[in-house]
């Protein structure tokens, strides 16, 4: 009687499907979310099918694309076993980044950003860096007396610095945050504007009001301002005053003059840092003024302590749609230019 040998298993790379195996299904329904929207996402990010079996995930497409939603679904599951929730973003954070970032596990922030872990835990909420050039600029504003981020509206330039500063202030690095803009009217004649000075300047600060909000408790932030600890000012209140043992963000700065830009600059005192955002593609100061950012950039390149950051449309976090926009603008200005 022959021996008739059985086929080979199939070869990874080979096989249709992957099966992901969980222990804990409360930990799955919450990996799967609502309806399971977060699979669909990771369906639609990366061109493969999931099925759920029981307490198993069934991964079906090619296998690059199976590797890659796998890796996905076991770093967020992995995530959820630490206690830590996760939201839609951070599904796209970790494709961009291929990998998610390490938890803390106590002991100095500037220590654990020296050894890679790129997390900021502040009393609301825990931010990470969600591209590889937001984790670049992250690290710089850790290690630049001087950072300038400079990209795309959404790119998070503005929010990570404040978080960067809230982290440093809660931990004792800086006795206090100066946050700070320039009051330009976008585009716009707004005219006269009712109330005290406070009241006045307070529309054009609101976008630092609200990423404070994010980190800080309010009762904590209103205690804060009173008490002279965080400052919130437009730019030209800054003239004849040394910055000392402060995180200072100067945000918009695209709309600072040539002028300003060296007098903000020229304000770092001891045990100080500051960083400068803008967005050169939104330039809302008059005709044939010239924005100080575009000469910082070109006069301060080589500087040693000074760092510059640059981001494009793929380090949009905002909605998808808004790096599309981005995209055909600078597609457009290219065609114009070209």
């Amino acid at each position: 009687m022959g021996i008739s040998a059985l086929p080979p298993p199939p070869r990874p790379e080979d096989a249709t499907e992957t099966l992901l195996e969980f222990a804990d299904n409360r930990l799955l329904i919450d990996l799967c979310g609502e309806y399971d929207r977060n699979l669909a996402m990771i369906e639609q990010k990366t061109g493969v099918n999931i099925h759920r079996r029981g307490n198993r995930l069934a991964v079906m497409g090619d296998h690059g694309a199976r590797m890659q939603a796998s890796m996905v679904l076991e770093a967020l599951y992995a995530r959820l076993e630490e206690g830590r929730p996760f939201e839609p973003a951070d599904i796209d954070a970790i494709l961009r980044m291929g990998t998610v970032p390490a938890p803390l596990s106590g002991g100095e922030q500037l220590e654990m950003f020296n050894a890679g872990k790129f997390e900021l835990r502040t009393r609301k909420k825990v931010i990470e860096p969600r591209t590889e050039a937001q984790k670049a600029y992250v690290q710089e504003l850790f290690t630049n007396e001087m950072a300038f981020g400079i990209g795309p509206a959404g790119t998070g330039k503005t929010y990570l610095a404040v978080a960067v500063g809230v982290t440093m202030f809660l931990g004792g690095h800086v006795d206090r945050m100066i946050l700070s803009r320039p009051a330009v009217e976008a585009g716009e004649r707004l005219g006269f504007l009712p109330g005290d000075m406070k009241e006045k300047v307070d529309p054009y600060m609101q976008p630092l009001y609200d990423a404070l909000n994010d980190f800080l408790p309010s009762k904590q932030v209103q205690k804060l301002f009173e008490e002279k600890r965080i400052e919130i000012a437009p730019l030209a209140f800054m003239r004849g005053r040394t910055l000392s043992n402060a995180f200072v963000v100067l945000d918009e700065a695209q709309n600072a003059t040539s002028m300003q830009m060296k007098m903000f600059l020229t304000r770092l005192g001891e045990g100080s840092r500051m960083v400068i955002t803008g967005d050169r593609t939104q330039v809302d100061l008059p005709r044939g003024v010239a924005s100080g950012l575009a000469e910082a950039e070109r006069i301060l390149k080589g500087v040693k302590g000074v760092s510059f950051n640059y981001f494009t449309a793929r380090d949009v976090v905002r909605h998808p749609l808004v790096a599309r926009i981005i995209e055909a603008y600078e597609r457009e200005d290219e065609l114009s230019t070209g």
